[in-house]
């Protein structure tokens, strides 16, 4: 391993330090070294405070002159929260700015590297380039489209199911996955469910035993405002937020009493089955959500396929058979009876957690529409 590829591991490993606190910034680490020996590092902690390179160079000093700096994202070069990073590079005198890759936010995009090389500045990019893409994917998919980046967890036994014909689903995985499920929530903006989930397993949707810096907004994607208002997710409000999508022209009685109890309600236009998860993604997009995991049943969960929603989908495959055709299974309708039909997904990673498969996959026809 090359000592540039070594110190921005070490920058993009201080950047994961952000997840679930940041957003919707984006995840960045810095790391500064001088002769040979690291001096300082930064990371950004929250929106509003020190970026990550400002961090850095504080705790460096006067020493940071003629020093390199590893960064896994393009220093900004425009006043936001905060005033460029690029600016503070330059006035701290550094030699070198080592840049994992090109910040996709268009009011920067190169004009940072632009901004130091003018200056001066050594600049080199490109290293973990594909790392660094990785870990601020759902901001790249928010800063350019204003969009959310939607992964679709599940999990299953080997031959497809996630639950058994009476709705018992506890537990299909083991322990190692569900503890991964639990970062993932921790990590991400807003977890999704839909009404027919809150019925039948009462989540709470709480990351549990893990580090959280701010808890998910937890939404329920209902066809209706006649919800169970018993439900552990309502009464967990002051835990973290609640919302529930719901149609703009509903007037159920329990959608009322719940938002008295600090259940914010999301009025949506209608769509098939439901309301429009489109417009629901739109909605979130608007009031800064970068990143949803949705935790839904085989309907919410074909619904998000079937309109092309989904960008990510991360799959936990039990080695166990069940071997019952009444069932749950893994996935609803999505409207497709012939193999030439099918919608294709790409496997991105593949892996172990514990006894379980864990797959990574790739909608094809998404990630071809998005690239």
């Amino acid at each position: 391993m090359s000592v540039e590829a070594r110190h921005m591991d070490r920058a993009l490993r201080l950047a994961r330090r952000g997840a679930g606190r940041v957003s919707p910034n984006p995840m960045v680490g810095a790391v500064i070294v001088k002769h040979g020996k690291v001096i300082a590092e930064g990371w950004h902690r929250a929106c509003g405070t020190d970026h990550a390179e400002v961090d850095a160079l504080k705790r460096a000093g006067t020493a940071a002159e003629g020093a390199d700096v590893y960064v896994n994202l393009e220093p900004c070069c425009h006043h936001g929260r905060t005033p460029p990073c690029a600016q503070a590079l330059i006035d701290a005198r550094v030699g070198r700015v080592v840049v994992a890759m090109i910040d996709p936010n268009p009011l920067v995009s190169g004009q940072g590297v632009r901004m130091l090389r003018d200056a001066g500045v050594e600049v080199v990019t490109g290293v973990r380039q594909r790392q660094a893409c990785a870990l601020n994917a759902a901001f790249a998919r928010w800063i350019v489209h204003g969009l959310p980046r939607v992964t679709l967890k599940m999990a299953a036994t080997l031959d497809g199911h996630t639950a058994d014909r009476d709705g018992g689903s506890r537990w299909i995985s083991s322990p190692v996955s569900r503890r991964a499920v639990h970062r993932e929530r921790a990590a991400s903006d807003v977890v999704l469910v839909g009404e027919g989930t809150l019925r039948s397993d009462d989540p709470l949707l709480l990351p549990v035993g893990v580090r959280m810096g701010r808890p998910p907004l937890r939404v329920v994607a209902a066809a209706s405002g006649r919800l169970p208002e018993d439900a552990r997710l309502f009464a967990s409000v002051e835990q973290g937020p609640v919302a529930v999508a719901l149609p703009v022209d509903d007037d159920a009685p329990e959608a009322t009493r719940l938002a008295a109890r600090g259940v914010e309600l999301l009025r949506l236009p209608s769509g098939a089955g439901g309301i429009d998860l489109a417009a629901l993604m739109a909605a979130l997009g608007r009031r800064g959500v970068t990143s949803v995991l949705c935790e839904g049943g085989p309907g919410l969960g074909a619904a998000l396929l079937r309109e092309g929603l989904v960008d990510r989908v991360e799959l936990f495959l039990a080695p166990r058979l069940l071997g019952d055709p009444g069932a749950r299974p893994l996935i609803g309708d999505l409207g497709r009876i012939r193999l030439d039909e099918t919608l294709d997904l790409r496997v991105t990673r593949l892996g172990r957690c514990g006894p379980d498969i864990r797959l990574e996959l790739v909608p094809v026809a998404a990630a071809n529409a998005r690239s």
